[in-house]
C-alpha cells in the first residue's frame, strides 16, 4: 500500500464519499439496513491509485461469484457451519479458476454477509435482499473508484521520467 499522504488523503475521501452516498440514498427511500451495501463498497475500494479500477473490476468478479455460490447454497436452506464452509471453499476455488483471487476476501465476507442473517427472518428472503445489496454496493464502489480515478493526473514519478 502507497502510504504517502495524498494517497492517504484520496482513499479517505473515496470511503467518506461511499459513507455518504449510502446515508443519503437510504434516507431517500427510507431503507434502514444500510451496513450491507457500506460494507460491499468500503470493500471494493482500494488505496493504491495505480491499481484502483482494474482491483475494483476484480472484486465485484468475485463477489458476483459469492453472491452466485451464496443464493445457490441457500436454496438448500438456512446457513449452517457445514454449508457456509462449503460455500466458501467453492467461493475461494472459482476466484481462483477464475483468476480473481485479489477479490477473493471480499468474495468471503459477502459470502458470510448473504448467507447469516437475523433470527426471525426468512433466510430465503435476507439471502436474495443482501445479494442484491452486495452488488449495489459493489457497483457503487466502482463508481466512485472511476469518479475519483478518472480525474487523476498522471504520477510525479511517471511524468518526471516521461519528461526527461
Amino acid at each position: 500500500m502507497n502510504s504517502d499522504p495524498k494517497s492517504l488523503l484520496l482513499y479517505m475521501a473515496k470511503c467518506i464519499t461511499a459513507v455518504a452516498i449510502v446515508f443519503l440514498v437510504a434516507r431517500w427511500l427510507e431503507y434502514q439496513e444500510i451496513i450491507w451495501p457500506l460494507v460491499s463498497a468500503i470493500l471494493v475500494l482500494t488505496p493504491d491509485s495505480q491499481e484502483a479500477v482494474p482491483l475494483a473490476a476484480v472484486r465485484i468478479g468475485a463477489n458476483l461469484i459469492a453472491s452466485g455460490v451464496s443464493l445457490l447454497f441457500m436454496l438448500l436452506g438456512p446457513a449452517n457451519a457445514f454449508t457456509l464452509s462449503i460455500a466458501l471453499s467453492l467461493t475461494i476455488a472459482l476466484c481462483a479458476v477464475l483468476r480473481l483471487m485479489a477479490g477473493s476476501r471480499s468474495a468471503l465476507a459477502a459470502v458470510v454477509i448473504i448467507m447469516l442473517h437475523e433470527p426471525g427472518t426468512h433466510p430465503w428472503d435476507a439471502a436474495v435482499k443482501r445479494a442484491a445489496f452486495v452488488i449495489v454496493g459493489c457497483l457503487l464502489g466502482l463508481a466512485i473508484t472511476f469518479v475519483f480515478h478518472r480525474r487523476l493526473p498522471v504520477q510525479p514519478k511517471q511524468a518526471d521520467a516521461a519528461s526527461e
